[in-house]
């Protein structure tokens, strides 16, 4: 059996951001290894020896435009990998990086993707509950616009103040992921095309930005304590371990794949069962605030 013809890639345009590090540059590498001709974009130098490397601030719509015009005109894969931790005091510029730069991303190339093509986004298990704020979303999911799209966030301040809940910026972008692939995957515009949409969403995960995401689990910020606190709940219950960013980007790029030709609208937990033991338990009537609460924590 021929490997890289069983993924696809070789040969394929693929378009992938947050190249630099962690997930992404797993990846990334993963990527090149199978053949395609990848174009990365990051805030932070890339060292890989992709086909063109970009530098944008994702957060900035004119810079993406700048950099999206100099992609092929024809694209197979997107891979939409970039985010920050929470920012509490600015709370708009985490929505900007973890949802709306994907959804507008998504949708000002999608006229270039090739029919049967592919777009993998990295979400989070912090999506956790998407599924309650779903109706209430619907109008940022289909904003026409990005400026239409800020405006619904200064309207609706109250889904992603930190001061509502720790890292409440972040978890809300991340529950717009997860209702984005759910909501689009068989919008007329993807399935006439059998465009697949889906997303990866990481349980805790040891990368570059893991002290940013440890001090943002605690009221003081300090980064050892909210590693002991996000230890108490997604890694003690089980008696388990961080990731590594290879157990995240691997399978990235196998969902991104003829593989999983089939497979699209997914949000695909990679926790080691620690949601649907979660899901479980609140079906089962057991005490279970993370579903109950919408994922609030």
């Amino acid at each position: 059996m021929d490997i890289k013809k069983l993924f696809g890639y070789e040969g394929k345009n693929v378009v992938i951001t947050g190249s630099a590090s962690g997930m992404s540059y797993d990846a990334t590498e993963m990527l090149l290894e199978l053949g395609a001709d990848v174009y990365a974009v990051d805030l932070n130098e890339i060292t890989l020896p992709v086909k063109k490397a970009f530098k944008a601030n994702l957060a900035d719509k004119e810079q993406i435009d700048a950099f999206i015009t100099q992609l092929p005109e024809k694209i197979d894969c997107l891979f939409l990998c970039h985010g920050i931790a929470t920012h509490p005091g600015n709370e708009m510029l985490v929505q900007k990086v973890d949802f709306l730069s994907q959804k507008y991303m998504t949708e000002t190339l999608l006229s270039r993707i090739r029919d049967n093509g592919s777009i993998t986004i990295i979400s989070s298990m912090g999506c956790y509950g998407w599924e309650e704020i779903f109706a209430q979303i619907q109008e940022l999911l289909h904003a026409q616009t990005w400026e239409e799209a800020v405006k619904w966030y200064e309207s609706h301040p109250d889904f992603y103040d930190t001061k509502n809940r720790l890292s409440g910026d972040y978890g809300f972008a991340k529950m717009c992921i997860s209702a984005y692939v759910a909501e689009k995957c068989q919008s007329p515009e993807f399935i006439t095309r059998k465009i697949r949409i889906n997303a990866i969403c990481p349980g805790d995960t040891s990368t570059a930005l893991s002290k940013d995401f440890y001090a943002s689990a605690s009221e003081n910020g300090d980064p050892a304590e909210g590693r002991k606190n996000v230890a108490s709940v997604f890694l003690d219950p089980w008696g388990g371990r961080s990731a590594t960013s290879k157990e995240m980007g691997y399978p990235l790029v196998v969902l991104g794949s003829d593989i999983f030709s089939y497979m699209s609208g997914q949000n695909i937990y990679i926790d080691y069962g620690q949601s649907s033991s979660w899901t479980a338990g609140a079906l089962k009537g057991e005490t279970s605030n993370v579903f109950v609460e919408g994922g609030k924590r």
